[in-house]
């Protein structure tokens, strides 16, 4: 699993900062072709190039050249190019810059104070007009060029794209999410656990896209659901493990990893811990 932004590596593509935060990167050359990714930042996807279709536990879109996406943090999802031409940038937002944002230009928002985002705005399509093709090409200079002002001009590039995007939100879900961020709504537990429990996650990245702090996801968990999040999580994980391998979705190397254990031989003790065989006499059964 790709983790983004931590995990963009040089080779792969070419990144602009706003500070030591990447504001934006480019695909340079072909990666997987199939990829599962977890967005550790907001983010926003422009195609340049090609076919893709990103899918996840409960929704498939298909996107080309023009589309835009935004991505909320803590979404997992795959992604399938459907040609080698695929090219995009992608956009990361920490949560700082959007609730600056926001704040800044509260008036826009006014109309949606008491609306909280819909649990299923993780990811959004957008369609994109022949001016956000034109700011696209006034930013592809500055990764070849670095001003003096290289911050502050991004800064004000990162406010002129949310400004386009704003314009592309016809149905308002954008403007519905942003303003859930600056108000720091908090997603349902049970909506983490029923759609992210058996992904590759761990405990703390399972905080982070719930909005809450470590300690407040865990005091929460608790209160909810009556035990630890680690616990109950590995549980989660482990039931499905052995329903993977007892309708042959997987051998036990491919499940063990789709569930986030970092070895084998982990998986291996936890599940005879729990149900008293190891996973390859599940496999035979």
């Amino acid at each position: 699993m790709l983790r983004v932004p931590s995990e963009i590596k040089a080779d792969q593509f070419e990144s602009l900062k706003i500070q030591e935060s990447t504001f934006v990167a480019y695909r340079s050359n072909i990666y997987p072709s199939k990829n599962d990714v977890f967005f550790e930042e907001n983010a926003v996807l422009y195609i340049l190039e090609g076919d893709k279709i990103f899918s996840s536990s409960n929704s498939e879109v298909r996107v080309k050249k023009g589309d835009v996406l935004f991505v909320k943090r803590g979404y997992y999802l795959m992604s399938e190019s459907i040609d080698e031409s695929y090219k995009s940038l992608v956009f990361f937002f920490e949560e700082k810059l959007l609730k600056e944002f926001v704040s800044q230009h509260l008036e826009i928002f006014q109309t949606h104070i008491q609306t909280a985002a819909p649990q299923n705005s993780w990811l959004l399509v957008l369609q994109s007009n022949e001016a956000f093709g034109k700011y696209i090409d006034s930013l592809l200079p500055y990764f070849k060029t670095q001003s003096r002002y290289h911050n502050q001009i991004l800064k004000l590039k990162l406010q002129e794209l949310l400004l386009h995007l704003l314009e592309f939100d016809k149905n308002q879900q954008l403007r519905q999410l942003l303003f859930a961020i600056y108000a720091g709504q908090k997603a349902d537990l049970d909506y983490i656990v029923d759609t992210f429990a058996v992904k590759p996650l761990n405990i703390n990245e399972l905080a982070r896209l719930s909005g809450r702090s470590l300690s407040s996801f865990k005091r929460d968990f608790i209160e909810k659901f009556g035990q630890s999040p680690g616990k109950y999580i590995k549980e989660k994980k482990l039931e499905h493990a052995a329903f993977m391998l007892k309708n042959k979705l997987g051998n036990v190397e491919q499940v063990s990893e789709s569930i986030g254990y970092e070895s084998v031989s982990h998986f291996i003790k936890g599940y005879k811990e729990k149900f008293g065989q190891t996973p390859f006499q599940s496999v035979k059964v």
